[in-house]
Protein backbone atom coordinates (compact mmCIF):
# COMPACT_ATOMS: atom_id res chain seq x y z
CA UNK A 1 0.00 0.00 0.00
CA UNK A 2 1.31 3.47 -0.94
CA UNK A 3 1.40 6.68 1.02
CA UNK A 4 -1.75 8.57 1.91
CA UNK A 5 -1.91 12.34 1.82
CA UNK A 6 -4.00 14.33 4.30
CA UNK A 7 -3.80 18.11 4.71
CA UNK A 8 -0.15 18.45 3.74
CA UNK A 9 1.07 15.41 5.66
CA UNK A 10 2.41 12.24 4.12
CA UNK A 11 1.97 9.06 6.10
CA UNK A 12 4.16 6.26 4.86
CA UNK A 13 3.84 2.55 5.49
CA UNK A 14 7.61 1.98 5.58
CA UNK A 15 10.15 2.40 8.35
CA UNK A 16 10.23 6.20 8.11
CA UNK A 17 8.03 8.58 10.08
CA UNK A 18 5.32 10.79 8.64
CA UNK A 19 6.27 13.94 6.77
CA UNK A 20 4.75 17.40 7.20
CA UNK A 21 4.78 20.14 4.55
CA UNK A 22 5.35 23.77 5.59
CA UNK A 23 6.70 27.06 4.27
CA UNK A 24 10.49 27.19 4.11
CA UNK A 25 12.38 29.59 6.34
CA UNK A 26 15.97 30.82 6.43
CA UNK A 27 16.98 28.08 8.90
CA UNK A 28 16.07 25.45 6.26
CA UNK A 29 18.35 26.75 3.51
CA UNK A 30 21.45 24.68 4.33
CA UNK A 31 19.38 21.48 4.37
CA UNK A 32 17.67 22.48 1.12
CA UNK A 33 21.04 23.23 -0.48
CA UNK A 34 22.42 19.87 0.69
CA UNK A 35 19.51 18.00 -0.92
CA UNK A 36 19.96 20.10 -4.08
CA UNK A 37 23.62 19.06 -4.34
CA UNK A 38 22.71 15.39 -3.77
CA UNK A 39 19.99 15.53 -6.41
CA UNK A 40 21.36 17.45 -9.38
CA UNK A 41 24.58 17.39 -11.40
CA UNK A 42 24.19 21.14 -11.91
CA UNK A 43 22.83 22.36 -8.57
CA UNK A 44 21.47 25.82 -7.96
CA UNK A 45 23.76 28.10 -5.95
CA UNK A 46 22.83 28.75 -2.33
CA UNK A 47 22.11 32.39 -3.16
CA UNK A 48 19.30 31.35 -5.53
CA UNK A 49 17.41 29.79 -2.64
CA UNK A 50 18.01 32.89 -0.52
CA UNK A 51 16.52 35.10 -3.26
CA UNK A 52 13.40 32.92 -3.53
CA UNK A 53 12.72 32.51 0.18
CA UNK A 54 9.59 34.69 -0.08
CA UNK A 55 8.20 32.82 -3.12
CA UNK A 56 4.54 31.84 -2.61
CA UNK A 57 5.35 28.13 -2.77
CA UNK A 58 8.84 27.61 -1.34
CA UNK A 59 7.91 24.64 0.81
CA UNK A 60 9.82 21.97 2.71
CA UNK A 61 8.91 18.46 3.70
CA UNK A 62 9.99 17.72 7.25
CA UNK A 63 10.27 14.49 9.25
CA UNK A 64 11.52 14.39 12.84
CA UNK A 65 12.55 18.06 12.53
CA UNK A 66 14.74 17.24 9.50
CA UNK A 67 14.15 18.62 6.01
CA UNK A 68 13.72 15.68 3.61
CA UNK A 69 12.52 17.53 0.49
CA UNK A 70 11.55 20.88 -0.94
CA UNK A 71 9.81 22.65 -3.80
CA UNK A 72 10.37 26.19 -5.05
CA UNK A 73 7.60 27.79 -7.09
CA UNK A 74 6.37 31.30 -7.80
CA UNK A 75 3.92 33.21 -9.95
CA UNK A 76 4.45 35.92 -12.55
CA UNK A 77 1.79 38.25 -13.99
CA UNK A 78 0.67 37.48 -17.53
CA UNK A 79 -2.01 39.70 -19.06
CA UNK A 80 -4.27 39.58 -16.01
CA UNK A 81 -3.83 35.90 -15.17
CA UNK A 82 -0.66 34.83 -13.38
CA UNK A 83 1.41 31.87 -14.49
CA UNK A 84 2.82 29.61 -11.81
CA UNK A 85 6.31 28.19 -12.28
CA UNK A 86 7.61 25.11 -10.50
CA UNK A 87 11.28 26.05 -10.51
CA UNK A 88 12.85 23.26 -8.47
CA UNK A 89 11.76 20.16 -6.55
CA UNK A 90 13.84 17.46 -4.90
CA UNK A 91 13.64 14.80 -2.21
CA UNK A 92 16.51 13.42 -0.13
CA UNK A 93 17.79 10.22 -1.76
CA UNK A 94 16.86 8.02 1.21
CA UNK A 95 13.24 9.31 1.17
CA UNK A 96 12.49 8.91 -2.54
CA UNK A 97 9.65 6.62 -3.58
CA UNK A 98 7.58 7.38 -0.46
CA UNK A 99 5.28 10.03 -1.96
CA UNK A 100 7.15 13.02 -0.52
CA UNK A 101 7.65 14.63 -3.95
CA UNK A 102 4.00 14.01 -4.81
CA UNK A 103 2.89 15.74 -1.61
CA UNK A 104 5.22 18.67 -2.17
CA UNK A 105 3.94 19.12 -5.72
CA UNK A 106 0.31 18.88 -4.62
CA UNK A 107 0.75 21.51 -1.90
CA UNK A 108 2.77 23.79 -4.22
CA UNK A 109 0.03 23.65 -6.87
CA UNK A 110 -2.57 24.54 -4.27
CA UNK A 111 -0.48 27.52 -3.10
CA UNK A 112 0.07 28.72 -6.70
CA UNK A 113 -3.63 28.54 -7.54
CA UNK A 114 -4.50 30.40 -4.31
CA UNK A 115 -1.92 33.01 -5.38
CA UNK A 116 -3.87 33.49 -8.63
CA UNK A 117 -2.10 31.25 -11.13
CA UNK A 118 -4.34 30.30 -14.06
CA UNK A 119 -1.81 27.78 -15.29
CA UNK A 120 1.44 26.29 -14.03
CA UNK A 121 4.54 25.40 -16.02
CA UNK A 122 7.76 23.56 -15.30
CA UNK A 123 10.80 22.26 -17.11
CA UNK A 124 11.99 18.67 -16.85
CA UNK A 125 14.92 16.81 -18.38
CA UNK A 126 14.03 14.69 -21.38
CA UNK A 127 15.72 11.74 -19.65
CA UNK A 128 13.88 12.12 -16.31
CA UNK A 129 11.00 9.74 -16.93
CA UNK A 130 10.00 9.28 -13.26
CA UNK A 131 9.50 13.05 -12.88
CA UNK A 132 7.62 13.25 -16.18
CA UNK A 133 5.26 10.52 -14.95
CA UNK A 134 4.69 12.35 -11.67
CA UNK A 135 3.84 15.54 -13.54
CA UNK A 136 1.55 13.67 -15.93
CA UNK A 137 -0.26 12.26 -12.87
CA UNK A 138 -1.02 15.90 -11.97
CA UNK A 139 -2.37 16.62 -15.48
CA UNK A 140 0.73 18.36 -16.81
CA UNK A 141 1.18 17.96 -20.56
CA UNK A 142 4.23 18.57 -22.72
CA UNK A 143 3.77 21.99 -24.29
CA UNK A 144 7.05 22.17 -26.20
CA UNK A 145 10.71 21.13 -26.11
CA UNK A 146 13.61 23.50 -25.51
CA UNK A 147 16.76 22.19 -27.18
CA UNK A 148 19.99 22.33 -25.19
CA UNK A 149 18.19 23.79 -22.15
CA UNK A 150 20.61 22.30 -19.63
CA UNK A 151 24.31 23.14 -19.43
CA UNK A 152 25.22 19.58 -20.47
CA UNK A 153 23.20 19.98 -23.69
CA UNK A 154 20.18 17.91 -22.69
CA UNK A 155 16.77 19.07 -23.92
CA UNK A 156 13.95 20.06 -21.57
CA UNK A 157 10.27 19.37 -21.88
CA UNK A 158 8.22 22.40 -20.89
CA UNK A 159 5.10 20.93 -19.29
CA UNK A 160 1.95 22.93 -18.53
CA UNK A 161 -1.14 22.38 -16.43
CA UNK A 162 -4.24 24.55 -16.59
CA UNK A 163 -6.00 25.56 -13.37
Amino acid sequence: MGPSVLAGTVTTTGAHTSVGIRAADRADLLDVFHIEKQSFAQPWPYAAFERLLDAPAFLVAEADEEVVGYVVADTVPNHGTSIGHIKDIAVAPDRRGEGVGRSLLSKALMELFVDGAGRVKLEVRESNEPAQQLYADFDFEVHHIVSNYYDDGEDAYVMVREA
